[in-house]
């Protein structure tokens, strides 16, 4: 057996309202001029408004900085940009506040403010990363699970194709899970971003990778997202639920260190070429490659049946695979989530690029079983 490592390290702050501690553990950090990277989408949120009170609103420009600009689907000249506003405010820290495009915009500015020369494209992971600035994690949606992973995925200016950068030095000090964050977040967002979480959960136990205790986080997470996801959809003001749906979206997230595969390959150019939501993207594809993956590896799906409350234990392979996958394509049509690509914008013309980006891609290789170039095509076209 191949030598590997299991690792867990994030201390994570849960709960409705922790937000409010935030004053407190910024202390404990000797952090006092933290810079906050947020998207502008958020500034007129109540989750901003939450965090600006515990930070103090008047000390805002003063004790601690906004930097605002983060794309939907971040792009090399927000970490640039956000790098520059931490340098110009003589910052100690970074307060990461938002989806997962702010968090991976915070993580990755810290590289460029140790190495103001660095090209994302050069990164290098055997260079010396020790002494980052320290970084606080806030998420506002249920999905990516940034908030608790070694890596970051920006859009370079000169490819326009998403880079993975991976070091666990881009871990965060903080992370705080408040509930009270997400609850405004509207219906469709909220079913985009679980359904990322969920995606995760499942490709990640499906992986071929050997990580026992991922397998276990990655089958609770269904679990999760199964029980709450619907409720925080019909309501957001069901804290239980939102609160659910941010372990779960955590979990998503350390589960995948195992790694990914093809439902995340296919999902990436969506969101770099057709400007796709990567929640909304990956939904769109998840059955689609589990269809696959179920008949080239019959009983794959039976545990994860079984996390969705599914009685598969005693079925036969294929069907227990053929029961799960039903109740997902179900799960995610109440969700809204049954559209096709074509719904969304995306040409046929568009499908050979999209197919070449996504063999390219670096998750793939541990999907479940092998997948070929033109088995990337013809899951697009199955799916637009």
């Amino acid at each position: 057996m191949a030598l590997t490592s299991f690792s867990f390290p994030t201390p994570t702050l849960f709960g409705a309202g922790a937000v409010a501690e935030l004053p407190a553990r910024l202390a404990r950090m000797g952090l006092r001029r933290p810079l906050v990277v947020t998207d502008p989408g958020l500034l007129d949120t109540g989750a901003f408004r939450r965090c600006q009170e515990a930070l103090g609103p008047a000390e805002q420009g003063r004790s601690w900085f906004l930097y605002g600009g983060v794309h939907p689907n971040p792009v090399e000249q927000d970490v640039i940009e956000a790098a520059q506003a931490f340098r110009e405010h003589q910052c100690d820290g970074v307060i990461a506040l938002g989806g997962g495009s702010p968090l991976d915009v915070g993580k990755a500015a810290r590289l460029l403010v140790k190495s103001p020369g660095l090209q994302l494209a050069e990164f290098d992971y055997q260079a010396d990363w020790s002494g980052l600035a320290p970084l606080v994690c806030i998420p506002t949606t249920a999905g990516t699970g940034s908030e608790v992973g070694r890596s970051s995925v920006i859009t370079l200016a000169g490819t326009q194709r998403k880079k993975v950068i991976f070091h666990p030095e881009l871990l965060a000090r903080l992370v705080i899970l408040d509930a009270e964050l997400t609850r405004d977040l509207p219906p469709h967002l909220t079913a985009a971003t679980g359904a990322d979480a969920l995606t995760h959960c499942i490709e990640s136990y499906t992986c071929p990778v050997f990580h026992p205790m991922c397998d276990g986080i990655a089958l609770e997470g269904i679990h999760l997202v199964v029980d709450a996801l619907p409720r925080a959809f019909r309501d957001g003001g069901d804290l239980d639920a939102r609160g659910r749906m941010l372990a779960a979206a955590a979990m998503g997230a350390v589960s995948f260190q195992k790694d990914l595969g093809a439902v995340h390959s296919l999902a990436h150019p969506l969101s770099t070429l057709c400007g796709l939501h990567h929640g909304l993207a990956n939904a769109l594809c998840l059955v689609a490659v589990m269809k696959l993956n179920a008949e080239r590896k019959p009983g794959l799906y039976r545990r994860v049946g079984t996390a969705c409350g599914l009685e598969v234990i005693q079925c036969p392979a294929a069907e227990a695979d053929r029961r799960t996958i039903e109740f997902i394509t179900g799960f995610l049509a109440g969700l809204g989530l049954n559209r096709k690509l074509r719904d969304c914008g995306v040409q046929a013309a568009q499908i050979d690029a999209l197919a070449a980006q996504a063999f390219e891609d670096p998750c793939h290789p541990t999907n479940a079983v092998p997948v070929t170039a033109e088995d990337l095509k013809q899951l697009y076209l199955s799916v637009l």
